[in-house]
């Protein structure tokens, strides 16, 4: 795994920087460019669908049965942020080439955490992963039905990508995101092997992959 996991966020200045500011991903400009990405931009992008896809939604059905599959959706989301941070962005494939895809998926930020402009999917990303959605919905579920899973599943995304900005870069003032970002940190800074739900910890004890109660009294943050 990364080696960030055993850094601390405090340190000299020095140390915060490189925390902070992460290297170029790729030779070419504009990929390097499209690979740092302002916070907003998700919900610049997706905001949108949401809302057509609420209006599609509610012209085939009542409010009920649309409430009912966007909660699927959302549902849907949860499982896949938790087994995709778990199993896809830690997984360490061999080989040189390998070291550098798991760097572009995830390693970079294991080494730079508190980049800002890397902590949300570029949508070079997160729209394949949308595509696929769209695809697999509609093949199990149909359309008109499909629109409403398929909105619960981008406010999911929407949620982890907010929520995993927040934990790094905000202030959080309430016991609810205190505790989101105490156990996001206690990932990067303390065992990276616990903590995949980022903005759905519950999973983390159902599949015991939670943090341990004698790790809470230093949490790094």
């Amino acid at each position: 795994m990364t080696p960030a996991a055993n850094d601390s966020p405090s340190g000299t200045s020095q140390e915060a920087a490189s925390l902070r500011a992460s290297p170029r991903l790729f030779e070419n400009c504009l990929l390097d460019k499209l690979s740092r990405v302002h916070w907003s931009t998700p919900l610049f992008v997706y905001v949108p669908v949401v809302f057509v896809l609420a209006s599609l939604s509610l012209q085939a059905y009542a409010a009920g049965p649309v409430l009912c599959a966007t909660a699927l959706g959302y549902f849907i989301w949860t499982l896949i942020e938790y087994f995709g941070h778990r199993f896809l962005f830690h997984y360490e494939f061999p080989g040189r080439y390998g070291a550098r895809i798991h760097l572009l998926i995830h390693g970079v930020h294991h080494v730079h955490p508190n980049d800002p402009l890397r902590l949300v999917m570029p949508v070079l990303l997160s729209g394949p992963i949308m595509i696929i959605a769209y695809t697999v919905v509609r093949l199990l579920f149909g359309l008109p039905l499909g629109y409403p899973v398929l909105m619960g599943f981008i406010i999911g995304y929407l949620a982890y990508d907010m929520v995993h900005y927040y934990v790094h870069h905000g202030e959080p003032k309430t016991r609810l995101g205190l505790t989101l970002r105490r156990l996001h940190m206690l990932h990067h800074f303390r065992d990276s092997t616990r903590g995949f739900g980022v903005s759905v910890p519950w999973w983390d004890y159902v599949f015991r992959t939670a943090h341990v109660r004698a790790e809470r009294g230093g949490t790094g943050t």
